[in-house]
Order: C-alpha cells, then structure tokens, then sequence
C-alpha cells in the first residue's frame, strides 16, 4: 500500500479550558496526539504530515525529533475540509490518501487498515463510522433506500428526523489522492458555521457517482472525540480497561481491573499479582512472583524476581533486587537499587542508595547517597547526612554493620565491615571494621528539678 496519513491536530480545544493545545493532553501517560500516530504507523505509510494551528508550536516541540513526522500549518482555522486542503498539495497523486483526527486518541490500527483497503478496491471514498449510544453534537450518516451513504450532516445544520439517526461519523475517511484533491476543492462554506467541512466531500462524492463506503468501527469508544475534561477522563478510562483486559490474557493477576492504571509501558514476568489503586508509569519490568499491594506508585522502575511491595508505596527509578521486601509507606526515590532478599520498611526513604543483599532499614530512616554492604541493619531514626547546603556527599556502611536507633551519619563518611553505632550517636569521622562508635552528649540527671506547671500552681 502507498499510503500517505494526514492528521488533523489544529483545533484549538476551547471547552477544555486550558492553555494546553487539545491533542496534548494526555491518556494513558501521553498526548493523544502520541497515540494517533502510533496506531498511523502500524500502516507504515510513506508520509505523516500533521496539520497544526493554533498552539502548533507546542505540539511541534512535544514531538521533536520524530521525522517521519511533516508539519503543516493551517494558518486560519476555516473548517476541516480547509484544514485537510493545506496538506494535500505534497501528497503523491497516486497514493491513498488516511485523514485522521488527532483528539481520537482510542483508534485501532486494524480498523484505519480496512478504511484504507475499502477505498483502494472500490477506487473511492472510504469512511469509518460507529453507532452512537449519544449522537447529541455529532455529524450523522445519512443513507438511501438502498442503503448507500448520501451525505454527512452536521447536527446543527440536520432536520429533526437526521438528528434522530444513531449512525455517525467518525472523522476518519480515505481516498485516492487525485479524487480527494478533487473533492476538497469543490467544498463550499453555506452552512451554520461558514465553514468547510470535510465530510461535505461525501455529498459531493455520491452526486458524482464516485464509490462511497461506510464501514464500522469496533465500538464507538474506539472513534470517540475528546473535546471537553470529561470526554478524556471516560477515554482514559476506556484505555486503561483496554490495557487491563489484555494484562490478564497475558498471565497478569488484577485484583480489580477497574482500579488500575498504566501510563508508560510495562512487562511482566508469570504469577505476578498486582492489589487496587496501583499506578505504573514510564518504564517498569515485573520479574516473575512480584506482588504489588494496594494504592502504590511504581515508576521507571525494574523489580526482580519474587519482589513484595507493600500497600502506600513510591518505588521511583528503583532497581529491586530478588525476593526484596519494600514497604508499607516506603519511598525509594531515583538511584536506588537494592539488592536480593533486602527489607525497606514502613516510612524508609532512599535516594541515590545502594543496599546490599540481605541488608534491613526496617522503619524510619533516611539513606540518601550512600551505599550499605551486605547483610547490614540500620535502626529506627537513623539518616545519613548528605547535603552539607553546596554539595552531596556518599556515606559508605561496610558489610555486617549495626546502625543504631536516631543515629546521625555526616557525610563524607566510611564505616568498616562489622562495625557498630550506638543509638542516639552522631558520628563524623570513620568508624574502622568491628569498631564501636558512641557520639552522645554527657547525660545529667538534676535532682529535685520542678517542672514548670508545678511552679506555677505554686506561685
């Protein structure tokens, strides 16, 4: 197939309400616009040219660097079939021409396949349509006694009996170059908008006698538009079922496939499991046996094999080694990576941290630039001091250490192999391998000290 796809990315998206073009905002983790494309190139067409208007700067900058990508300017916005017009003149005559609106972002390569195959073996138009459970504000199909698409009406400028017509059109239509460049161009503007409409092209199409075939798409969900805040949470909903269906007809366990989100890519490895409210975004790989609780965030992250993260998690650029234990309330920040059979308890924070296998921070510590050998425990309370207002500095923890309760590492800082900290120490020179390090103030008991609510009622 000699294809060649025009995306029409150039409306202003006035009820969103944001300064954001409309094909910007994001389903599933990306603009809408991204998943357009990505179903467009499964085509492998010869040519994208993305035709931009209002805000075309920002969606140019937010797709840079992909060049199969040609961009076309509509400088004033006068309809869809004016807008579609501004791309045509560098199309091939003799490719099949894909239009494609960049806020239907639920389309399915295998559908734009069987729009496209449709006009090459009629040699004519070819348009995706769907049944709308809700047809309010969309264009309808309008047949003849025999069946054949007529028309495409607008609703505001249908009759009463065309607005009670369920069948509507999509947006997504094919043809040959040559006849679409012949259709556009005979395109008026008398309607309720002063617009050109590129569905107008169907009218044209049938009183010319040119072929005009109308096939349906999967669902309506899969051709809806998105043009206000709600329209995008129920498309982002409709993707994340989508993804969730085909998690668990790969193997992956979903607790509640409702309660589920993925807004990046992730693979998995068998007998994973993963509880409610849990978001995955960026890149994220799932070894075999990792069990995800509820309400946790996973980003950027790889988790080995027979991983348990508990409920109320952050595992942010992590690298979690086999059989590792983090959680409940932990938060693993970019640079961490843990090694096998480690434990990160309840309200541990990490960043930049290497932990070694088998190594414990059970509850509440702080491990920030640093890295802990080997089957080491740090206690309760205890935090490396890394940042001294100028720069970051490593703490170093040999393997077998024992890091006291509410100990205070100052970075730079070294301690051996098997050295102890007592609870309460702050410590800031070395501790050698098997040394104990203490670094509290003098304790000193007053006797008979009255404490200030006494003194008052005595007064």
């Amino acid at each position: 197939m000699n294809v060649e796809i025009v995306v029409l990315a150039a409306g202003e998206g006035t009820r969103m309400r944001s300064d954001v073009p409309k094909v910007l905002h994001e389903i599933g983790g990306k603009p809408m616009l991204a998943h357009v494309l990505d179903a467009a190139r499964v085509l492998q067409p010869t040519a994208i040219r993305v035709v931009v208007g209002a805000g075309g700067e920002a969606v140019r900058l937010c797709f840079a660097g992909q060049l199969d990508l040609v961009w076309v300017e509509q400088a004033q916005r006068l309809g869809t079939g004016h807008a579609t017009l501004q791309a045509m003149p560098a199309v091939a005559e003799a490719a099949t021409t894909l239009v494609l609106c960049g806020d239907a972002p639920l389309i399915e390569s295998d559908t734009l396949a069987r729009c496209v195959a449709e006009s090459e073996r009629s040699s004519g138009l070819a348009l995706v349509t769907a049944d709308a459970p809700d047809p309010a504000g969309l264009g309808r199909i309008v047949r003849d006694g025999r069946g054949q698409v007529q028309a495409i009406v607008e609703e505001r400028d249908a009759t009463p009996a065309q607005q009670r017509i369920t069948e509507i059109n999509s947006g997504i239509m094919a043809a040959p170059a040559k006849l679409l460049k012949r259709l556009l161009a005979a395109i008026g503007s008398n309607n309720a908008q002063g617009e050109h409409y590129l569905t107008d092209a169907v009218g044209v199409a049938a009183k010319d006698g040119v072929p005009v075939v109308a096939l349906k798409a999967g669902s309506y969900a899969e051709v809806a538009g998105v043009n206000d805040r709600a329209q995008l949470a129920a498309a982002e909903r409709l993707h994340q079922r989508g993804r969730a269906a085909a998690f668990m007809h790969e193997g992956l366990t979903l607790l509640d496939p409702a309660r589920f989100d993925v807004r990046g890519d992730l693979r998995f490895g068998r007998d994973c499991s993963v509880d409610v409210n849990v978001v995955f975004e960026g890149e994220v790989t799932l070894g075999a046996g990792v069990r995800i609780g509820p309400n946790c965030l996973i980003r950027n992250a790889t988790l080995e094999d027979g991983c348990r993260v508990e409920a109320n998690t952050v595992v942010d650029g992590a690298h979690i080694g086999a059989n590792a234990s983090v959680g409940p309330f932990a938060r693993l920040r970019p640079g961490t990576e843990l090694g096998a059979d480690v434990r990160i308890g309840n309200f541990v924070e990490t960043k930049q941290a290497r932990i070694g296998a088998g190594a414990k921070a059970n509850h509440l510590a702080y491990l920030g630039d640093a890295a802990v050998g080997a089957g080491s425990n740090i206690g309760a309370g205890a935090i490396t001091c890394n940042y001294d207002g100028a720069a970051k500095h490593e703490t170093r923890i040999g393997d077998r250490a024992f890091i006291g309760t509410n100990a205070t590492l100052v970075a730079p800082l070294e301690i051996g192999d098997d050295a102890y900290v007592g609870a309460g120490s702050t410590v800031t020179s070395r501790v050698g391998p098997g040394d104990l390090a203490v670094g509290r103030a003098k304790q000193r008991n007053i006797k008979g000290w009255t404490p200030p609510a006494r003194r008052k009622r005595q007064r």
